[in-house]
């Protein structure tokens, strides 16, 4: 090839695409080792994680992260602290060697006083990779044995243990029992639990909203209800009321169902990021025990189906209110007809009315007019009397036919004229 490289010009996003795919690695995790995760829901946006993390940075004396910078990583103390920004919150992730006993205290951390969180935090993790031996098996006493969740994975190499309860720092407390994994490998388990906890709790922000909507939609069906009862009796009388009363009982339905579009739709997303990393466990359950996948489905899938159904109900109950509304508005535009044919019959009366009148007017215009026409020919007959031998009075009495017709026609002409120019 005569060029050295293919240097052609590249797609403005080609860069950040290539480099997203490897922007979030697993880390590479020994063993003995412990890990703190915490998750924040970042309300104030990037600005309030900069400023953590720009604090943190000088305190360690390295450079902080660029403003749009999605991930940073920094060396703290024996461990790494690794900070990744999402859509609704940020992770900060720190490691450590383990202490000599399960849930044993670790003195030295980064989340102490001096942390400033960047907002509420949302989850907490602390999770534990020991060597699979009789000692570190004593930790299972440390778990609640009503939700203790106990499995083996990657073939045996691995063993899970969690209660899914918080712990007094109010972390949940994770155990991996090491039989031989590498270093990467124990890296890409350790995030799959961590994302399992962490969107498993995200998923979960659904379901109080969609119990506290449930109530108010009841009250928009029982309103709903009232309404369409009232429909079947005094819909004639009372139909700008009720669709007055259904028109509120949209726009609070509406009000709800803007409210949860965000959270319901976040929460489907989450709990499919669940159902993935508990795929990619492949657990293998120990007898007498839970897996972490049986365990979680039990329990997310009623609290989605809980707002799948709010969803369904208020797209029902959306529906409903639309038809009625149409049904109301069929009514009213019946009604409004009924008037406008009432209405158009008066007029039609007034205008007929109104035509008898004016061609009383004509005619009577008619005479009046003839009258002037005859009394003007009689004042001329009597100036011509006194030349010729004729009768003023004969005289006038023939013009009165010819000075009528006369009259009637222009009259007739003139009005003729004007129904033309209104067509026009």
């Amino acid at each position: 090839m005569a060029k050295a490289s293919f240097g052609f010009p590249a797609a403005p996003l080609r860069a950040q695409v290539l480099g997203e795919i490897h922007s979030r690695p697993y880390a590479l995790v020994t063993t003995p080792r412990v890990i703190f995760q915490l998750a924040f829901i970042t309300e104030g946006g990037s600005i309030v994680d900069h400023a953590v993390l720009s604090e943190l940075s000088r305190s360690r004396g390295i450079a902080p992260p660029s403003r749009d910078a999605n991930h940073h990583a920094m060396a703290w103390g024996q461990g790494t602290l690794r900070w990744e920004r999402h859509t609704e919150f940020s992770t900060y992730f720190w490691d450590a060697p383990a202490p000599e006993q399960f849930g044993g205290e670790v003195p030295i951390h980064p989340f102490g006083d001096g942390f400033s969180p960047p907002g509420l935090l949302i989850s907490g993790i602390r999770l534990e990779i020991r060597p699979d031996t009789p000692e570190a098996r004593e930790a299972i006493k440390a778990f609640d044995p009503t939700s203790l969740c106990y499995s083996e994975t990657k073939n045996g190499q691995a063993v899970l243990l969690t209660d899914f309860r918080q712990n007094g720092d109010g972390l949940t407390q994770i155990l991996i029992l090491d039989r031989g994994m590498t270093e990467a490998g124990t890296g890409a388990l350790v995030q799959r639990l961590l994302d399992i906890e962490t969107y498993r709790t995200l998923a979960m922000l659904g379901l109080p909203l969609a119990q506290s909507l449930s109530p108010e939609i009841r009250r928009t069906e029982d309103g709903l209800t009232g309404v369409t009862q009232r429909m079947k009796e005094n819909v004639r009388e009372e139909a700008d009321e009720m669709l007055a009363e259904i028109t509120r009982l949209a726009a609070e339905l509406e009000a709800g169902a803007a409210l949860s579009l965000y959270r319901f739709g976040a929460s489907r997303a989450y709990y499919g990021i669940v159902q993935e990393r508990i795929r990619t466990l492949s657990e293998t359950p120990v007898p007498g025990y839970e897996t972490i996948g049986t365990f979680l489905e039990r329990r997310l899938a009623p609290a989605l189906r809980t707002c799948q159904s709010v969803e369904e109900r208020q797209a029902n109950l959306s529906r409903k209110l639309s038809r009625a509304t149409a049904l109301l508005r069929s009514w009213i535009d019946v009604e409004l007809e009924r008037q406008n044919s009432a209405l158009l019959n008066s007029m039609d009366r007034r205008a007929k009315l109104q035509l008898r009148l004016q061609q009383t007017v004509e005619g009577l215009s008619v005479a009046a007019i003839s009258y002037y026409v005859i009394g003007l020919f009689g004042y001329l007959a009597k100036a011509v009397s006194h030349e010729l031998p004729v009768d003023p009075g004969v005289l006038t009495g023939l013009a009165v036919p010819f000075a009528v017709v006369g009259v009637w026609l222009v009259v007739r002409r003139i009005r003729r004229h004007h129904e033309e120019s209104a067509h026009k």
